[in-house]
């Protein structure tokens, strides 16, 4: 008969886990444990919460990390139901519903029209507004998460990793993108491409990785201003536009709507005042939900680049939320065909009410889905955040420079000792030290680091492996 594992080793165990969100080894739960356990103790043990449910296992051999499961175990629900043409349905206004009766009309019956400069010149900021003041209240109050008093982006940094899946996957889908949520996943975290699919489809989704890490990882520097919003575009039009140089340029040509009869600027210099502008406006106004949702309008209206304008608008949507640690909004859930409808509402009608409507229902999904993320995960280890940064710049230094382990030890000595509070040192070389011992080829980008650095230290690291530890 098996021995039967006491319950609080189990809960020990069980707890360091879920301290560790995006993933923790076994050797990494051996030095977080009180009490010392031998090696195969501790997988055995490992191994039973995984086969009991209590967590979730990821990767192989001394790759394997272990997560907590809920929050894997609420993805897995978003993408089944998504994926089996499940619809969610976003309540909609009696004049959302006319607008939309509207929209399905042949195009050919539809006025054509072009760009009216009036709707972005006659608002005002602080003055007119496209969310009510009810609306505004609401919106903060399900997104004011518990985090008070920190810097710039603290709370999209504490659920980073789920932010990048969501985002990523929804804003990719809504331009039509076929990854489902699991392929979107294991691209991002072990850089595999899904079988069978067009490779602009993964660069798609790579792209919204590094336009949303760059605002969260920037958050005291981003604003609703030419390097801002130049650089998301660059970064989410990477590789996929036909003339490369239009990556952060503003549009120099024409450019036509699919199922549309609206018709945008052409002349540059036009467009060049009118992004001007729009960035002075959205800058100006205070309220951050308002903020957010007045450039989800304008910009796609605009049409300042050759293409990308809708996925620069929703992540930049995000700018005000990031900079004041309200919930991110990740379009869970919003259905293509509505969003599509209210897009083609604000270009040939210039009625925001259908936009309005998806954008508070998303919002409201996203509130909920992160509160219950937040509070699956735990509270987040205030040293690490502490010492994010130090720990980026470190093991991106160890890695980029070909550092063998005696070489990485000595400099992570080095750099605790001249950084890093005294009585915080030999904490602070331990996490370094598991950084090091954590990292493989599905986590290292979080470092700033090159596939070809990546490679070429980890020869080197490997030709040590008889030290035991760095």
């Amino acid at each position: 008969m098996a021995r039967l594992i006491p319950e609080k080793e189990l809960k020990a165990i069980e707890d360091i886990v879920r301290r560790h969100p995006e993933g923790v080894t076994a050797q990494e739960i051996a030095k977080a444990l009180q009490t010392h356990l031998p090696r195969r103790t501790l997988q055995y043990r490992l191994q039973r919460l995984v086969k009991d449910g209590r967590l979730v296992s990821r990767g192989e051999r001394r790759w394997t990390k272990y997560q907590p499961p809920a929050v894997e175990q609420q993805i897995e629900m978003i993408a089944t139901h998504a994926e089996a043409g499940g619809a969610y349905t976003v309540p909609l206004s009696k004049e959302s519903r006319t607008t939309r009766e509207h929209l399905h009309q042949p195009p050919e019956v539809r006025n054509p029209v072009g760009y009216r400069r009036e709707f972005l010149d006659t608002y005002r900021p602080n003055l007119s507004f496209y969310l009510s003041e009810n609306e505004r209240a609401h919106l903060a109050k399900v997104g004011k998460p518990t985090v008070s008093g920190q810097p710039a982006g603290t709370y999209a940094k504490q659920i980073l990793n789920r932010l990048l899946i969501d985002l990523s996957w929804n804003s990719s889908r809504l331009e039509g993108n076929t990854y489902s949520l699991l392929d979107t996943r294991r691209l991002l975290e072990f850089g595999e491409e899904a079988e069978g699919r067009d490779r602009l489809e993964a660069q798609m989704i790579l792209n919204h990785k590094d336009a949303i890490e760059f605002l969260v990882n920037g958050a005291n520097e981003i604003e609703f201003n030419r390097h801002t919003i130049l650089n998301l575009h660059a970064m989410l039009a990477n590789n996929l536009l036909p003339d490369q140089t239009a990556t952060g340029r503003l549009r120099h040509m024409a450019v036509g709507i699919e199922r549309s009869t609206f018709y945008p600027l052409e002349v540059p210099h036009l467009i060049e005042e009118c992004f001007d502008t729009l960035l002075a406006t959205t800058s100006a106004i205070e309220n951050p939900f308002e903020q957010a949702f007045f450039f989800m309008v304008q910009l796609p209206y605009l049409q300042p680049f050759d293409d990308v304008n809708k996925r620069v608008s929703r992540l930049a949507a995000n700018i005000p939320l990031i900079k004041n640690n309200l919930t991110p909004l990740s379009f869970i859930d919003v259905p293509r065909d509505i969003y599509t409808d209210a897009m083609l509402a604000v270009y040939e009608l210039n009625r925001i009410s259908l936009l309005k409507d998806v954008f508070i229902w998303a919002y409201e999904r996203s509130a909920a889905r992160y509160a219950a993320v937040r509070q699956s995960l735990g509270e987040p280890d205030s040293f690490r955040m502490h010492y994010r940064d130090a720990l980026r710049t470190i093991v991106g230094e160890i890695v980029k420079e070909g550092m063998g382990r005696k070489a990485a030890l000595a400099h992570i000595n080095t750099f605790a000792r001249e950084n890093v509070e005294v009585a915080e040192q030999e904490r602070f070389r331990e996490m370094a030290e598991n950084e090091l011992l954590a990292l493989h080829d599905g986590n290292y980008a979080r470092y700033r680091i090159r596939p070809s650095e990546f490679a070429a230290w980890q020869e080197i690291w490997d030709a040590n492996s008889s030290v035991k530890k760095v």
